[in-house]
């Protein structure tokens, strides 16, 4: 079986066996894939810490063997592609990761691969490490906005004068309020609309929220990603989220 190299960021994991673990990834190559790791967890001193490796958010480079037919993949050789300064010690930056990390297992129903999308993923773990206060308290609602778009459902227009309501079935900007109830209105509407319109992760520096309007853009997003993706469900993640953001 042929062997691949590629890049992965560890969605969950679970025990298997006495000595093992499954893990699913979001790999860079071949999209969502779920593997076998064996002896990880064994008490021995070459497998101390192996463990580490594949908690939530890591980032690993992955020598894994990749067969099409087959739902569970075995990984070869693993290594840290990135090592976190913040996200596993810090409270709200590792709320935010393990936030993005459900955000993508309830978003993304299709094990096929989108390397722009990893990337996306990538970037935003790494910016949640490093970045200020404000940058990361506004990152979930950047990062909702954008995975939308990756998977196809990008909210279209501004908030203006002539279009001051966000339709959240439709996914527009509109001039009046729709006849159903999944819409947003006034400062929130705005906020998502300039949000929305950033295209660099340091312009998040210069959007100033409060705790309650972040919470609340936070729930109408959620709510706008269950719209639009059949079984969603809801995010354990959020709660925690909104407790713990600024």
């Amino acid at each position: 079986m042929q062997v691949y190299k590629t890049k992965g960021i560890i969605l969950r994991t679970l025990k298997y066996g006495e000595t093992s673990i499954i893990t699913t990834a979001y790999t860079e190559l071949f999209g969502i894939q779920t593997y076998i790791v064996k002896g990880v967890r064994q008490s021995s001193k070459k497998s101390q810490g192996k463990a580490n490796y594949f908690q939530p958010s890591a980032i690993l480079e992955m020598e894994v063997y990749h067969n099409t037919l087959k739902n569970l993949q075995f990984i070869k050789d693993y290594s840290w592609a990135h090592l976190y300064n913040h996200i596993l010690f810090d409270v709200v930056k590792n709320s935010v990761a393990n936030y993005i990390i459900e955000l993508v297992q309830h978003g993304l129903k299709q094990p096929e691969a989108n390397p722009e999308l990893f990337y996306l993923i990538e970037d935003t773990l790494k910016q949640i490490d490093n970045g200020s206060s404000t940058l990361v308290s506004n990152l979930p609602i950047y990062f909702t906005l954008h995975l939308s778009s990756e998977l196809g459902f990008q909210i279209q227009g501004n908030y203006s004068v002539e279009t001051p309501i966000l339709d959240l079935k439709e996914g527009f900007f509109v001039a009046t309020i729709p006849l159903h109830p999944y819409y947003v209105e006034g400062s929130s509407a705005a906020a998502i609309s300039s949000i929305h319109s950033i295209q660099f992760y340091n312009d998040l520096e210069n959007i100033k929220l409060n705790r309650n309007t972040r919470r609340l853009l936070l729930q109408h997003l959620q709510q706008y990603m269950a719209l639009h993706i059949a079984d969603f469900g809801e995010l354990k993640s959020l709660t925690v989220l909104q407790e713990v953001l600024s």
